[in-house]
């Protein structure tokens, strides 16, 4: 029994608690005035958390620290004006898929999604740039002044270049680097499911500082492990010490989870290696203790079971309950052996496959020998010809650690992201990994449309960035995932499609108009709040996205009295960016009761005109459809 405390409670450390569950990097360690490193609050950094302007300050302390950290945090929590405009004619099966594929600077997309996606993503695998020296790292000067963050955060229409050679010259080499990951990292945590995980690929040059990073956004305790991986065979190329034939995947957790597991390895698939009755329906089997020391006093485990005609007790208590043992006993599935002392060893069957018919899963191994790089290769070439993506991941490697079960929870659905989506490794793995399970998995891929040279073999076949590459490739790949399995039930329905979203300033025009310059006229005067280039479309994904709707719920379009509607999710959300909206028309739409509705705001009319069209549609829904949520745009 667990024993009363009875002290007080701590409230400090309570509130310590809080804060970490809130802000995990603002959680430190100092030295107490008794001399002890215990747990505290980096107030400067909460500061920071909570300003939208950098924060001086310092303390002596443990953490990581580098030159433009705080600035890297400004980018973090700095807002944008951006939205994301559907593409159709780059779309593959826009209409039923769930897939998403987002083409622009990730720092803005991740943004964006953090109202739709926010604690609903299951994994996330990255590949950033590992800052060898050859590479690029982004471009996040949004704090250097005024002028600079407009033009960087895409406040303003112009681009510019977003990708910054770093060359291992360069005095601010890892700090870029940390700078440029940061702010990414600490918005991808944000977007992770409570029991969400996330995969980061990277070798020797960032390794540290980006487990230090993870630390941190993360925290210590949420670290889950780091896998070895051999990435190619053959010699490698040989650096100033060993030879290079290695990479690292971190694994991260945004809660504490009990237990992570991964399909059996061929190493482990070998202990299956006993069999009974029932090898042609649960394979081979290896046996596992039912007697057990290790844990705590449980009177409910503690009992008596006969076997011939013996009375065996546990040597303190069993892993199971009686009736559990009992029926496997029934079951043949336990193993009794007796000893040269005369009691008696006790272990239960341990089936490759379960009684669901999926085959085990085990602990993932922190050592992976394959798949290699050259698979990852030969898998691109294959699939878009050669020598256009250099040393694209093999999408076997992805779908190991896609396929992982937290807390023993099997599931094939859920969203997965990869916001360095580089060729679409990961949407191809996802989308093997749903053809070989039946699953539903849904992927949201995010890349730049970082521009190819025009010397490199990429540009010569008419690739001009590499998000062109990624979304033929993803393309290419469906259809290919299609015939490998032609002839499973089933495969026809897979869902090998994706949704192309771009990257681009607000569609809302910015109205400024100097104090000098206002009279009551003005606000009688019909003024245009929408860009001329904007379709109906555009206005509605940003609808989505402000209003944290699921971009990739389905969409029908049709015509009501005339005015085009747009109804998301059936009832869910009814949109129509028409002029001239009427009595008659909102009256069609309020007996539908949906859940929100959304016009123009210019669509009623202007001046005083407008405001009596407006008051009358919101008596219309007060008196059809009460419950529902009416906005403009």
């Amino acid at each position: 029994m667990e024993k009363l405390d009875l002290k007080a409670p701590n409230f400090t450390s309570e509130n310590i608690e809080k804060i970490a569950d809130l802000f995990p990097n603002c959680v430190t360690e100092k030295r107490s005035e008794r001399g002890e490193v215990e747990r505290s609050i980096d107030f400067d950094t909460l500061r920071q958390e909570l300003s939208a302007s950098i924060v001086e300050g310092s303390q002596e302390r443990y953490s990581l620290n580098w030159p433009g950290k705080r600035e890297a945090l400004v980018t973090a929590n700095s807002p944008i004006s951006k939205t994301l405009r559907p593409c159709y004619e780059e779309s593959v099966d826009f209409d039923n898929t769930k897939n998403i594929f987002i083409e622009g600077d990730n720092l803005d997309a991740l943004k964006l999604l953090q109202e739709t996606y926010l604690s609903k993503i299951k994994m996330i695998y990255i590949d950033p740039p590992y800052n060898t020296g050859n590479d690029f790292v982004y471009n996040d000067n949004f704090t250097a002044d005024r002028e600079e963050y407009d033009e960087a955060s895409g406040q303003r229409d112009e681009e510019g270049g977003r990708l910054v050679a770093n060359p291992d010259s360069n005095g601010r080499f890892h700090s870029d680097w940390l700078s440029m990951i940061y702010p990414r990292l600490k918005l991808a945590r944000n977007l992770l499911r409570e029991d969400g995980i996330v995969f980061i690929s990277i070798d020797d040059n960032e390794y540290t500082n980006t487990k230090k990073i993870c630390d941190e956004i993360f925290g210590e305790d949420r670290f889950v492990g780091t896998a070895a991986w051999k990435n190619k065979y053959g010699a490698g190329a040989k650096t100033k010490g060993f030879i290079d034939v290695h990479e690292y995947i971190l694994c991260y957790s945004k809660s504490s989870i009990e237990n992570i597991s991964s399909k059996l390895s061929d190493e482990q698939t070998k202990s299956y290696n006993k069999k009974d009755d029932k090898f042609d329906l649960r394979g081979g089997y290896f046996t596992q203790p039912l007697m057990t020391t290790s844990m705590d006093d449980r009177p409910n485990l503690q009992y008596d079971i006969e076997y011939k005609g013996e009375v065996i007790k546990p040597i303190k208590q069993w892993v199971w309950g009686k009736e559990r043992l009992l029926n496997a006993i029934e079951s043949n599935e336990v193993v009794f052996s007796k000893k040269t002392d005369g009691s008696y060893s006790v272990r239960y069957k341990v089936y490759l496959i379960g009684e669901n018919g999926d085959k085990r899963k085990g602990k993932p191994m922190s050592l992976l020998n394959g798949p290699f790089n050259q698979e990852g290769t030969k898998e691109v070439e294959q699939l878009i010809g050669p020598a256009i993506f250099s040393f694209p991941k093999p999408s076997a490697l992805i779908a190991h650690f896609l396929s992982f079960d937290v807390n023993d929870k099997s599931e094939k659905d859920g969203l997965y992201l990869d916001f360095f989506a580089g060729s679409g490794t990961t949407a191809h793995a996802v989308m093997k990994l749903n053809a070989d399970d039946g699953g539903q998995r849904k992927c949201i891929s995010i890349q730049l449309s970082e521009e190819c040279d025009p010397k490199t073999v990429a540009f010569k076949k008419g690739y001009k960035n590499i998000a062109e590459i990624s979304k033929e490739r993803i393309r290419r790949a469906g259809k290919k995932v299609k015939e490998d399995n032609a002839g499973k039930e089933g495969i026809e329905n897979l869902d090998t499609g994706f949704r192309v979203f771009k990257i681009d300033s607000t569609n809302m025009v910015d109205v400024h108009v100097s104090p000098d310059d206002a009279s009551p006229e003005l606000f009688d005067t019909h003024i245009e709040n929408i860009k001329k280039d904007r379709t109906s479309e555009d206005l509605l994904f940003q609808v989505l996205l402000d209003w944290g709707v699921d971009l990739s719920l389905p969409i029908i379009r049709e015509e009501i009295a005339g005015k085009e509607v747009f109804s998301v999710d059936d009832n869910a959300l009814v949109a129509c960016f028409d002029e001239g909206i009427n009595e008659e028309f909102v009256t069609q739409l309020a007996i539908r009761k949906p859940l929100r509705v959304v016009f123009r705001d210019d669509g009623f009319g202007s001046g005083k005109d407008g405001d009596s069209v407006k008051i009358n549609v919101e008596q219309v829904f007060k008196l059809k459809s009460p419950a529902t949520d009416i906005k403009v745009i």
